[in-house]
């Protein structure tokens, strides 16, 4: 990776970890081969004045902890004539959490796991299909990562839990690094991708999870999108094919083998440079054991100031989740507040894009093309089946910075203003008073 990439590029490629690897070294590329070796080290140091009852949490306190992983491995490919390509990677990750465990109780401190990551293999058509452009048939098979749009949905399978809520015959332990996400690949996948850069598009994919905190949900689907200057169009369908029966009734998904959801959404400029439009409106329908549908939408609008120094932006966001929404795998994709909407809220507190109405108000500004400065307020309101149990208010100020070409530094310091302490029907224990919340991420991309 070079350090001529955005600020924000490089953080959501080697936080997020979207389809391709964050980073790779070039060991040898000629006569149509090249083998990359893959290596990416991210470290986070949390610290949190409260607690949160939502995990296995009981008492009031400060919790400080550290989060860390390197992923490390080999990619490559291979020419195999009219400039089509047989790709693959294979990758390990190594991941730990010490100290305290996080605030929410989904980490105990005291997980450490190396286990494989990515092992897939895929066929790119270069030029043999002219009708579909270059690269207009992409064929994939194995553990990797897959995303829709910008998260809001699929955005990989990234939740890791580790062992704070293992119980009799149940280990929900993914080795740790809950907030860092260590890991982020399916189990198993077949994803066909039609089409360019431009116009239409589509993938069709069938995704296996082997999370137990996703109750290693089977789904499959198609992500259809039509592209112009103008912005991007989607629509998609995701069907869930099972569950694990053991995992899925006590995190609530005993519905999602059948379950339907359908998403039209949009994302572009409208042609009118520095505005920024976003949307998606989500219908799902509940599958085996359950007749509860539910919706959940947003609208977002910004405006880039790009003659005033810094090119300072705003944007807002409504967010609207029904009761019973299943968010299935959102995620981390263009930036803080996509899609975990408040680092307390989303990561420890609650809601979790499910049950609620969300305002958000984001600035940015870039001092240099390696440093970039922001504000994040969220309104959580229409919370806990409309009691308000969870409605708060949280403010995030975050850097990005590029220190030097292999290292990035991230600081966010987070105030989280609950309106109800867990006693009261909240989640924040002992009191609802302001917490402060910080934390450090480096990253150390190759």
């Amino acid at each position: 990776m070079k350090n001529k990439h955005s600020v924000k590029s490089i953080l959501c490629l080697a936080v997020a970890g979207l389809s391709a690897p964050a980073s790779a070294y070039n060991l040898y590329d000629q006569d149509g081969t090249e083998l990359n070796a893959d290596l990416e080290a991210v470290l986070g140091v949390f610290s949190s004045q409260e607690t949160y009852n939502l995990g296995a949490k009981s008492s009031a306190g400060e919790s400080e902890w550290q989060e860390g992983y390197i992923k490390y491995g080999l990619s490559g490919s291979q020419g195999i004539g009219s400039d089509s390509r047989v790709y693959g990677a294979v990758n390990l990750v190594s991941s730990g959490t010490w100290g305290d465990g996080d605030a929410g109780g989904i980490t105990s401190g005291n997980e450490r796991e190396t286990a494989l990551e990515d092992a897939y293999l895929g066929w790119r058509s270069g030029n043999l299909v002219p009708a579909l452009g270059e690269d207009g048939l992409d064929l994939s098979f194995g553990r990797q990562q897959f995303a829709i749009g910008d998260g809001f949905l699929i955005n990989s399978d990234a939740l890791n839990f580790g062992d704070a809520l293992n119980g009799p015959g149940l280990d929900f332990d993914r080795g740790g690094a809950y907030w860092l996400a260590a890991r982020k690949a399916f189990d198993r996948t077949a994803i066909a991708r039609i089409g360019g850069s431009e116009g239409l598009r589509a993938e069709l994919f069938w995704l296996a999870s082997d999370n137990k905190a996703q109750a290693e949900m089977e789904l499959a689907g198609v992500n259809a999108e039509y592209v112009i200057p103008e912005g991007t169009f989607g629509l998609a369908y995701i069907e869930g094919l099972d569950v694990d029966d053991t995992f899925a009734p006590i995190l609530g998904y005993g519905s999602r083998d059948g379950q339907q959801t359908t998403s039209v959404r949009y994302q572009g400029n409208a042609g009118i440079e520095n505005l920024f439009l976003s949307g998606e409106f989500v219908n799902q329908e509940a599958g085996e054991g359950s007749d509860e549908n539910a919706k959940a939408w947003y609208a977002e609008a910004g405006w880039t100031f790009s003659d005033v120094t810094w090119s300072p932006s705003v944007n807002y966001r409504y967010s609207s989740f029904d009761e019973g929404f299943d968010p299935l795998f959102f995620g981390f994709n263009r930036g803080y507040g996509t899609w975990f909407q408040g680092e307390v809220a989303a990561n420890y507190a609650g809601p979790f894009n499910s049950d609620a109405t969300v305002h958000h108000v984001g600035l940015k500004a870039t001092p240099s093309e390696t440093l970039s400065l922001g504000a994040l307020f969220f309104d959580f309101r229409d919370t806990a089946g409309g009691s308000g149990g969870l409605d708060a208010q949280e403010v995030n100020l975050y850097a990005e910075w590029v220190a030097a070409p292999h290292l990035i530094i991230s600081p966010l310091l987070g105030f989280y203003m609950p309106d109800n302490s867990a006693a009261e029907g909240g989640s924040q224990i002992g009191s609802d008073t302001t917490n402060t919340y910080g934390q450090i991420i480096a990253i150390v991309p190759f």
